[in-house]
């Protein structure tokens, strides 16, 4: 997100509301737009903000005129390909622009932090320091059994 700024005048941070989750949702999107702002505090051209629906639906609705995308690995490539077709179909109007990760975070993914953190692993050198606290917090909520974890709708 640093270097799209870099790159953009603006930048519309989209926090995806999953509504009915394809995956294990560790954090409401409230919360996550929350950490999400408070990571990004510094930067004075980013607005976060949550959506639902497509997403270039919600780019017009920006009045947005690109897509950023991050690709940290190959596997990565063909969906990100297939997504951007598909937007392209939707909305011609808006592109699509990939920004590859830099290498120290190609491994990294949702489900491998929400794994290390899961068992109190050090997760600080992968995410912001408001993220690692608020892992440690929920994780030490489900070990109380005062958090209910989301339930994976995946096979």
């Amino acid at each position: 997100m640093h270097r799209a700024c870099a790159i953009f005048d603006e930048l519309v941070v989209a926090v995806f509301d999953h509504g009915q989750p394809s995956k294990t949702i560790l954090f409401s999107v409230n919360e996550r737009v929350s950490m999400v702002r408070e990571a990004l505090d510094s930067q004075d051209n980013i607005t976060v903000v949550p959506y639902a629906g497509l997403t270039v639906d919600f780019a017009r609705k920006m009045e947005a005129q690109v897509i950023v995308r991050g690709l940290r690995v190959f596997s990565d490539f063909e969906f990100e390909f297939r997504m951007a077709l598909a937007n392209q179909r939707l909305a011609p109007e808006i592109d699509v622009v990939n920004l590859i990760t830099r290498e120290e975070h190609t491994f990294l993914s949702s489900t491998i932090i929400r794994e290390i953190a899961s068992f109190n692993g050090d997760v600080s050198s992968m995410v912001p320091p408001n993220v690692v606290t608020a892992l440690k917090q929920r994780f030490s909520e489900q070990n109380r059994g005062s958090y209910s974890a989301p339930v994976s709708l995946r096979d």
